[in-house]
């Protein structure tokens, strides 16, 4: 089971992605996947759009988002997939996580402009497919745009990140919320991309011992911005942690994006799949 081509986490114009739910279900059929997630930040509206695609394009489809959660002092992304994406509490969950969006991006543009970067808020704004969800991707896209860098990994080198122009932190959901709703709509909660946070190992042996403690059950082992090596590290965590194992591409543009729709490893064998546990969520 772990040689499926599961590609469970991505994004569309609902967050910011640069594609529509169903080009995105179009790419990943061509890709060769064969079950497929849409995970858009601390949204679900393009759900229905999402299995529908899926299903047209003859593919199994679970429900997903990606949660944004503050956990010690870093941005933490936690993947929902298999939940129920008319579930009332985690509507409502999602929606106040979004609600600080706004005002943190007007922060943002300020400080830009005062390095020399004018009009950035309305920039970013045409690259918004949901402005409730206006984020640094957005932002990045502007800066590119003017020619003030030359792609996106030279704006996160020079802007939007901590001690940069353009930083501003936001507060997002706690482990305990994002986990809860997730699981109390019949889903299941995995850690996104493990190896991108900055944490202190004793910082990580935490991060992963709550979110055990709080009904989470898995982890993301292969996924676009892990090398060889961390997923051998995180396949080891999970078994430490008795988590099953999840893949996703976390494919944002064709753009932009450095691992493609379904262009993955394959999980290592030992460990037990999500769709394993899934089964019954899958459409």
């Amino acid at each position: 089971m772990a040689i499926l081509n599961a590609d469970l986490h991505c994004h569309s114009v609902v967050s910011d992605g640069t594609l529509t739910p169903e080009a995105l279900a179009a790419r990943a059929k061509a890709n060769g996947v064969e079950l497929w997630a849409l995970t858009d930040h601390d949204e679900i509206g393009g759900q229905h759009r999402a299995a529908a695609a899926a299903a047209a394009e003859g593919m199994h489809y679970l429900t997903g988002t990606e949660v944004s959660v503050t956990f010690a002092g870093e941005t933490v992304h936690i993947v929902g997939l298999g939940f129920d994406p008319d579930d009332p509490a985690m509507r409502a969950g999602l929606e106040a996580t979004r609600g600080g969006r706004g005002a943190r991006a007007q922060e943002m543009a300020a400080q830009l402009a005062q390095v020399g970067i004018k009009g950035a808020y309305e920039g970013a704004l045409r690259y918004v497919g949901n402005p409730e969800l206006i984020s640094r991707t957005h932002f990045a896209r502007f800066l590119v745009e003017i020619g003030a860098c030359r792609d996106t990994p030279e704006v996160f080198r020079k802007y939007l990140t901590e001690g940069k122009p353009g930083y501003v932190p936001h507060r997002w959901a706690s482990l305990k919320d994002a986990v809860h709703w997730i699981t109390d709509a019949g889903g299941m909660a995995v850690i996104a991309h493990p190896a991108r946070y900055k944490f202190t190992p004793n910082e990580e042996y935490a991060l992963f011992s709550e979110f055990k403690a709080h009904g989470g059950r898995a982890v993301e082992v292969v996924t676009g911005s892990h090398t060889a090596a961390e997923a051998v590290r995180y396949a080891a965590t999970a078994k430490e942690f008795g988590l099953a194992a999840s893949r996703g591409s976390d494919f944002h543009s064709p753009d932009e994006s450095h691992t493609d729709l379904g262009r993955l490893p394959w999980l290592p064998g030992d460990l037990t799949p999500v769709w394993e546990l899934l089964a019954d969520r899958i459409r």
